[in-house]
């Protein structure tokens, strides 16, 4: 499978929120590195340690949008993935620097989506790609519509 290419640039000096040259599109950053815990016996990202990462993005998208996940469950709403895909093009090692960038995606009256492309932070080549798919709950966990924090939120990303 041939890479697809990703070129972020800060989005108007805020250095939150980069745009990637090759699509337009709008993304939140969050920085990490690799742990040795998240690594497997061939010295890899284990594969399901993405979608730890993927999260690490979400929470940090919401926070820098002015509604971290406390906030959204305090105010009775949970988020539950039903759907998720990863698309790998290249390992991450220990201690190798990183950046989520995390996007609104679609929205619609009771599901959200997210979408994630993680890059290598020194060498920016593209590690992985996906999204995750979220319906809303209240914490009875019967389905609700959207709340209306995270409508504004997805109507006001930086487009």
């Amino acid at each position: 499978m041939r890479t697809p290419r990703f070129d972020p640039a800060p989005l108007e000096g805020d250095a939150r929120f980069t745009r990637d040259r090759a699509s337009g599109l709008v993304y939140n950053r969050a920085q990490s590195r690799v742990l040795y815990a998240d690594t497997d016996r061939s010295d890899i990202v284990y594969h399901a340690n993405y979608l730890r990462y993927f999260e690490f993005g979400r929470a940090n998208l919401m926070r820098d949008v002015g509604f971290p996940y406390a906030q959204v469950e305090a105010s009775g709403y949970v988020y539950p993935i039903f759907d998720l895909a990863v698309q790998y093009f290249q390992p991450l090692r220990y201690d190798d620097p990183f950046f989520v960038y995390t996007r609104t995606g679609d929205i619609d009256r009771v599901r959200i989506r997210f979408d994630y492309v993680l890059t290598h932070a020194e060498t920016g080549c593209l590690v992985c790609r996906g999204h995750t798919r979220h319906c809303a709950l209240n914490p009875k966990g019967v389905v609700v519509g959207v709340d209306p924090i995270t409508v504004a939120t997805w109507q006001n990303f930086p487009r």
